[in-house]
């Protein structure tokens, strides 16, 4: 598989116009870009199961629970210094 024409047009222009050193560059942060939007849809999809999983909110839950003495002491160490 080749890259269309009219894809390779606009990225020279890009190119021309000082938008990237080359066309190698260009497509190497494109490619990048995309991975990384990629990647972020995949770190949201997780979050989104873990907001439905009955059994982590529970256990966040639970966590929260045992952390609160600490976070009262911690607030009470800021608010006194």
């Amino acid at each position: 598989m080749s890259i269309p024409q009219d894809l390779l047009e606009a990225t020279d222009k890009a190119v021309q116009a000082g938008k990237a050193k080359s066309r190698n560059e260009f497509v190497t942060r494109a490619l990048r870009r995309e991975l990384a939007v990629q990647k972020r849809a995949e770190i949201d999809a997780a979050l989104a199961e873990m907001a439905n999983d009955v059994e982590y909110q529970a256990e966040v839950l639970q966590m929260e629970a045992e952390f609160a003495p600490a976070q009262c002491e911690a607030l009470k160490l800021y608010q006194f210094n």
